[in-house]
């Protein structure tokens, strides 16, 4: 009955069975890890995060360059404010008592005793920063040599939430904080880094640190979690299908046993044909006697 499994037909459905269903565990597995990883990692971010709150400010050059482990570390600086670069980075929204707000930070440039200047984000405020009456809110950046102390953070890139990379923006705007796109507003040396000011000075608020690239549940950590469930659906759909074909074949191989034969409507005299074709000889599985007994009526009635 079940020999049609020795065909080439179904050594080739069994060939490819026996190596989809383990390769779509094993991608699957292995989406699940890189999920479960990004959770890890989002986790140890937020540990380091609330230690990094309350550990003491370290020197910046100690800090440098930023990594996963840096970022969001309290930092401290010293030097002096270019008031003549005070820069605005418009369509940055911050989490308040009412929700989410559009406003703009307030950047300026640290020119510290290195020579090189650390770009500091001093707080943010609510408004456009193309309008005059809350750029007017603005405070004065403090003149003469500080100390300031913040939250480390890595350049932004283009696929930071918030950046405007598209050019276009008016006069003392910045869309990207990054040395990259500082290197042609300033006459000197830019680090690679920034920092967000613990304590803003008002009416500025003081920004949250970000969390490092690729240590959140972002976008990319909830696709990898739908890849996992996609291969393990193919995995169950080619066990199903081969459950499909096998029952189908053996329920072909249980009727050629009794001799039923189904051909295809419109060969061999049609479906109705063929599956009277295979009841018996005579095709009602009668008998001769059932055509002998329909000839002696027909001439009985001649008489």
């Amino acid at each position: 009955m079940y020999r049609f499994l020795l065909t080439p037909r179904w050594w080739g459905i069994n060939v490819f069975a026996v190596l989809a269903i383990p390769f779509c565990i094993f991608m699957g597995s292995w989406q699940l890890s890189r999920f479960e990883d990004r959770v890890d990692t989002h986790q140890q971010q937020e540990d380091r995060s609330a230690r990094a709150k309350a550990a003491a400010a370290r020197p910046l050059e100690r800090l440098l360059p930023v990594d996963k482990v840096t970022s969001g570390r309290q930092a401290s600086a010293r030097g002096r404010y270019d008031t003549r670069h005070q820069l605005l980075v418009p369509a940055r929204t911050l989490k308040d008592k009412h929700g989410e707000r559009q406003g703009f930070y307030v950047l300026n440039l640290l020119r510290t005793d290195g020579g090189k200047a650390l770009p500091v984000v001093r707080g943010w405020l609510p408004g456009d920063a193309g309008t005059k009456a809350d750029t007017a809110k603005v405070p004065a950046p403090p003149k003469g040599e500080v100390t300031v102390t913040g939250a480390l953070q890595a350049s932004e890139n283009q696929g930071t939430d918030g950046v405007q990379a598209g050019g276009g923006l008016a006069p003392g705007q910045l869309g990207m904080i990054s040395a990259a796109s500082l290197v042609n507003i300033v006459p000197y040396e830019v680090y690679d880094a920034w920092i967000t000011l613990t304590d803003a000075q008002a009416p500025l608020r003081a920004v949250p640190p970000a969390a490092a690239e690729g240590s959140g549940l972002d976008l990319k950590a909830f696709q990898n979690l739908g890849y996992t469930g996609e291969w393990f659906v193919f995995a169950g759909f080619v066990v199903f299908m081969w459950f499909r074909l096998f029952r189908r074949d053996t329920e072909a191989a249980k009727d050629a046993a009794l001799g039923i034969v189904v051909e295809v409507e419109g060969e061999g005299g049609g479906l109705g044909n063929g599956i009277a074709a295979g009841l018996g000889e005579d095709g009602l599985g009668r008998g001769e006697g059932s055509g002998d007994g329909q000839g002696e009526a027909a001439r009985a009635g001649k008489v």
